[in-house]
């Protein structure tokens, strides 16, 4: 059978950790259990010393490093969404390529989008169907774009599917698959369950047991942004938590900003143990173990339903919305009043009944390689 060439495009962090499972499937072909020949290639839109790439992190993911960086490093998302376009067309152009892997919504996963359909090579997107709706948001409209450029859509649920095929893709397009984000905690549950609090050097010193502390992260603009409303939502955090330690693994923008925050406004954070951000095993480990998850991150909340940890997503919605329904996530906003509520659930341990959601069985990336075989 003809030899199929797939590239995978990463555009940050979180996207290796979607597509490592797909990697290892394809790794354990390679060793001749393949009807079809297959060759990938891993391409990441930054460079080889981003410093949101911690060490350890591909040997976590049992990965290897990607073979190509593009170098694109700049805020501004016009400018790039341009270098990434000029990047990778030259890419593609110099590298025979069947199959463009991409992930999620960023702006970088967009114009790896747009440069394959131009070249007129086939198009998959993993996370496909997720809309918060909100048309004013850059990532929606990179969803739709990339939604819309897809030939193949791997969807993570029901829901997703629904809106995928309401959008107008043909049902021949698209595969509910599952989370693939489960495919690796299901990977990686040996390693991470061997593992101790006192095994994370970022949390030396601090007074925790298994089970008795919260997690907090944040990351997204529009609540660093507003000031005023970050101000209630961290004198809610602390107050309510009471004397459960919050562990706080933060990025420096975000450390920055709360800092300067507490210093002006006189916020008594004394249960707020801010730490470097964690490697990929010892978060998950952390949140594994947790009395309950505080954050903004959709990727937290989705390893938190696995894992039947109570959670508060900081957003008025969810790209998973059977994390809610279903899982153990639990959504608040932007409001302090909400998740003051919802934080003493939390802390008092009467939170909701919590299942896992269809096809989180940890195949999802062996469902997604078996159909690209059979293109």
């Amino acid at each position: 059978m003809k030899r199929i060439n797939l590239c995978i495009f990463c555009g940050a962090r979180p996207n290796f950790i979607k597509v490592a499972p797909i990697i290892r499937v394809l790794n354990r072909l390679s060793g001749g259990s393949s009807p079809r020949e297959v060759g990938y290639s891993l391409v990441y839109a930054g460079s080889a010393d981003d410093p949101t790439l911690e060490d350890g992190l591909f040997d976590s993911l049992a990965i290897r490093c990607p073979d190509v960086f593009l170098d694109v490093e700049c805020e501004n998302l016009n400018e790039l969404t341009g270098q990434v376009m000029s990047k990778f067309e030259q890419y593609l152009q110099a590298t025979p390529t069947d199959v463009v892997i991409v992930v999620d919504d960023l702006a970088s996963t967009m114009a790896a989008a747009i440069v394959t359909k131009k070249q007129a090579i086939t198009l998959a997107h993993i996370a496909a169907g997720t809309r918060s709706f909100d048309i004013t948001m850059p990532k929606e409209i990179n969803r739709l774009v990339i939604d819309g450029l897809s030939d193949i859509l791997f969807t993570a649920g029901f829901s997703n599917n629904s809106i995928a095929n309401k959008e107008g893709a043909e049902l021949s397009k698209v595969y509910m698959v599952g989370n693939i984000l489960i495919d690796n905690i299901r990977y990686n549950r040996e390693r991470i369950e061997k593992m101790r609090l006192t095994d994370i050097d970022a949390l030396a010193g601090l007074p925790l047991s298994e089970g008795d502390y919260l997690v907090f992260t944040l990351n997204r603009k529009v609540l660093l942004s507003d000031r005023d409303n970050l101000e209630k939502m961290l004198r809610v955090l602390s107050e309510t938590a009471g004397d459960v330690p919050v562990i706080a693994p933060l990025r420096d923008s975000a450390v920055q900003v709360i800092m300067a925050l507490a210093l002006k406004k006189n916020i008594n954070l004394h249960n707020l143990h801010i730490v470097k951000p964690l490697g990929y095993l010892e978060f998950a480990y952390l949140t594994a173990h947790a009395r309950g998850i505080i954050t903004d991150s959709g990727n937290v909340a989705e390893e938190a339903t696995f894992n039947n940890v109570p959670c508060i997503t900081l957003n008025s919605y969810t790209e998973h919305i059977e994390t809610v329904k279903v899982g153990s996530n639990v959504l608040v906003g932007e409001d302090a009043d909400l998740l003051r509520s919802a934080l003493g659930d939390m802390v008092s341990g009467s939170w909701k009944k919590c299942g896992i959601p269809d096809r989180w069985d940890g195949r999802s990336a062996e469902r997604i390689v078996q159909i690209l075989l059979e293109l």
